[in-house]
């Protein structure tokens, strides 16, 4: 009775991990791919079916008998999208994910209506930024009167899979805080940031009610039969894909700092109170896990690698041979890395910049470092937030895809002057879910455990990835992180006219 399950729907793929906590030790995984449809618009969308298909596949990848042993599952998600429903609970539209800019223009007129973003972090600790779910609902109005008349329910991407596994409609506060309409300091919905999205419509009747972090659910027969699991499986709150990876890293505790580096980067801390900053230089979500996740969130870090690698056609497994082949600085190419518009800095309309070209510098190699650099400084920019609030940190947990990179996880270190530590579960926001789950099961037969001493029991760290800073890098990165806050400030005011414009 001590295996449990960790399902991801990030962007690319869905994943599943199988923890057996008694063994300490994963036993089985499986993932599956996903395809996103974009537009020139900034559209960024996919169809929840998707997700579902995939969660299929992926338990239907596993060996029967290890799923029959599968006590508890946790459902972690992409952040932010929008799911409408209808009463009957099917869905109306392809859902707008976290990293869809087509919305920027709504974000501006919410926090208008709002009495402006000081406002909106005044009524529930966010402004109203690219990407957030809020701007969603009156684009959706705009562009899609018809799913707007018979929408019922809005539901997460974690929600949405959460109400197929449980035919139950539910949220939690950690991705609920990602909607713009949570009141992250009462953890309740905030009547005022609803009012000011649809000031017609009582959207409090479309969002699903707060759970706490340790309530779970009965999966349905019809599920459990589909994915060929017991009946008695529980399913747990779940979270937002970062909320989770807060978990399967160990920051569920004061102290500690986790960056991921996966199709957007994050950069986020653990606190037992709401940290609010009323400039909103990040994110003040709560946590999955009863606190708060105080979180910078940048949506450019390894697709800007991917595209480099892409255009000049290697893999970005190839891609330390081209960091390493290069100085610090890139010899004086600088890559504003903003291809989807961004988040931090707030440049939703944002593009993608290469500032420094010369004869010297304009190769393969420079580019891909460049574009590495780009996305660091980018977490790095939002990291001098954190230390100018007076939090402190004395080491980097790192998560996501660019942890592979062994030139990535150096360059994190010396950027950053800090020790960092690579998990030894590579899916910690699977992992973390799974951990939720397991936590949740304890909770209802009740063990007193906090999550954090779940967390401290079974996170461990590889100690054959760690990085240490060297004082040589350290001192070469610190004028090229000069640099590209220099062309940061030039080219602000341009894509700050073109938000602008376009409201």
């Amino acid at each position: 009775m001590t295996v449990v399950a960790g399902l991801d729907a990030g962007t690319q793929s869905v994943k599943l991990v199988i923890y057996d906590a008694q063994a300490r030790s994963v036993i089985a995984g499986a993932s599956a791919p996903l395809e996103l449809a974009s537009r020139d618009d900034g559209s960024r969308e996919q169809h929840p079916a998707a997700w579902v298909n995939a969660m299929r596949a992926c338990f239907g990848a596993i060996d029967a008998g290890v799923r029959r042993r599968i006590v508890a599952i946790g459902v972690s998600g992409q952040q932010h999208g929008f799911v409408p429903v209808d009463a009957a609970g099917d869905v109306l539209a392809p859902a707008k994910l976290w990293c869809d800019t087509s919305t920027s223009a709504e974000c501006e007129q919410i926090m208008q209506a709002a009495g402006g973003a000081a406002n909106c972090i005044a009524e529930a600790g966010n402004p109203i930024l690219a990407g957030y779910t809020a701007s969603k609902l009156p684009w959706t109005r705009r562009h899609r009167p018809d799913v707007y008349a018979r929408l019922a329910t809005i539901l997460l991407p974690h929600d949405y899979l959460n109400f197929v596994l449980t035919g139950e409609r539910y949220c939690e506060h950690g991705d609920a805080s990602g909607t713009g309409w949570l009141d992250v300091r009462t953890r309740a919905w905030s009547a005022a940031m609803l009012a000011a999205t649809d000031a017609e419509r009582d959207l409090g009747a479309c969002l699903p009610p707060l759970v706490e972090a340790d309530a779970s659910f009965p999966i349905t027969a019809a599920m459990a039969s589909a994915l060929g699991l017991s009946p008695q499986v529980r399913i747990s709150a779940g979270g937002g894909d970062n909320m989770m990876a807060a978990i399967g890293t160990g920051c569920v505790a004061e102290g500690r700092l986790t960056m991921s580096l996966g199709t957007s980067g994050t950069l986020f801390a653990y606190a037992d109170r709401p940290i609010v900053d009323d400039a909103g230089a990040w994110a003040a979500f709560c946590s999955s896990s009863g606190g708060w996740l105080p979180l910078i969130c940048t949506m450019n870090c390894t697709v800007v690698t991917e595209h480099v690698a892409r255009m000049f056609g290697f893999s970005t497994r190839d891609g330390d041979a081209r960091v390493e082949a290069t100085p610090p600085g890139a010899d004086g190419l600088t890559f504003l890395p903003f291809l989807n518009g961004e988040r931090t800095p707030d440049l939703p309309l944002g593009k993608g910049v290469l500032a420094g070209l010369a004869a010297h510098n304009m190769h393969e190699a420079h580019l891909y470092r460049a574009a590495m650099e780009g996305a660091t400084f980018s977490l790095r920019y939002g990291y001098d937030a954190f230390v100018g609030a007076g939090m402190g940190f004395e080491r980097i947990a790192l998560t996501g895809g660019g942890a592979n990179s062994a030139a990535w996880r150096q360059m994190v270190a010396d950027v950053f002057d800090l020790p960092v530590d690579v998990p030894a579960q590579v899916e910690s926001a699977a992992f973390g879910a799974a951990l939720q789950a397991l936590w949740s099961l304890q909770r209802a037969q009740g063990d007193s455990n906090t999550l954090a001493e779940v967390a401290a029991a079974h996170v461990a760290v590889d100690p054959a990835l760690a990085s240490t800073p060297d004082p040589e890098r350290v001192r070469r990165y610190a004028p090229a992180y000069r640099r590209f806050l220099r062309h940061l400030d030039a080219a602000r005011p341009v894509y700050a006219a073109a938000a602008a414009s376009s409201a």
